[in-house]
């Protein structure tokens, strides 16, 4: 991890935080402080910290008006163009590193089934039809029966609401719902967690376990998913999800739940 006097900057090298460091050299030479500017172009303060330490990514409406106020050209909102080769958003790129290095994987999806075990015509719909997104779904499972290092256990639990909510139609949701039931084995196990109060409603979150037993927490808001290792906030998700799992129906009933979702509502 890298720092000064204005920010820490967790990696000096990412695209995300080079376009971070231009901004800051063009705000520096105008004679701006990052107060300075955050009232010029109607941005917080906290915000362009932030961006210039390469924690949040830009966007373009950001760019432009720093553009514009910095009289750079169109240099900054040019150089978001690194942003176009990603296959990733930004903000996932280092939960999906984490992913492929973990040796264990818990989560928790209140919503839909974990990206981890949709298939391409349930990811297909999620994600409107974009096959280069579809494509990197897709890719991201070969986490789970890679050969070598041996895959990660993974441990999911769903709520019930998710075998019901008809994402595609009645031949999408049948061929999910199936392989959902033909994935489970001993290192990968599916639960249902009924309707109803539960510990689970304050949204989907994964957990990965590194080698040497560190975790790392991936969780979902409204605008992106936040990727962390802080202490507290991993303790605090492990504890969740170990009360989810134990209001989680068992194994061979979530099974059960599923098979009976398919013969009633996708057949």
């Amino acid at each position: 991890m890298n720092s000064d006097k204005e920010g820490i900057i967790s990696n000096l090298y990412t695209p995300q935080a080079i376009w971070g460091r231009e901004l800051r050299h063009h705000r520096k030479a105008a004679g701006l402080t990052q107060s300075q500017l955050a009232e010029r172009i109607h941005y917080s303060e906290s915000l362009i910290s932030g961006i210039e330490t390469g924690q949040i990514p830009s966007c373009p409406d950001f760019a432009e008006r720093c553009d514009e106020l910095l009289e750079t050209g169109g240099l900054l909102s040019r150089l978001l163009d690194w942003r176009k080769g990603q296959i990733f958003p930004s903000w996932f790129g280092e939960w999906r590193d984490k992913e492929q290095e973990a040796t264990a994987l818990r989560a928790y999806e209140p919503l839909v089934f974990p990206g981890l075990l949709q298939t391409e015509a349930y990811a297909r719909v999620l994600l409107r039809g974009d096959e280069t997104a579809v494509e990197a779904r897709l890719g991201r499972q070969s986490v789970l029966t890679r050969e070598d290092p041996q895959p990660p256990t993974l441990r999911c639990v769903v709520d019930e609401a998710v075998l019901h909510c008809p994402i595609g139609d009645l031949k999408v949701m049948k061929e999910q719902l199936e392989h959902l039931i033909s994935a489970v084995s001993p290192r990968l196990s599916v639960q249902v967690i009924p309707q109803g109060m539960h510990s689970g409603l304050m949204g989907g979150f994964a957990i990965a376990t590194l080698k040497g037993g560190d975790n790392v927490l991936y969780a979902e808001t409204a605008v992106r998913g936040i990727t962390t290792s802080d202490p507290e906030d991993v303790t605090i998700a492990v504890e969740r999800f170990e009360a989810i799992r134990s209001e989680a129906l068992p194994i061979s009933m979530s099974i059960d739940l599923i098979q009976k979702a398919v013969s009633e509502k996708w057949t």
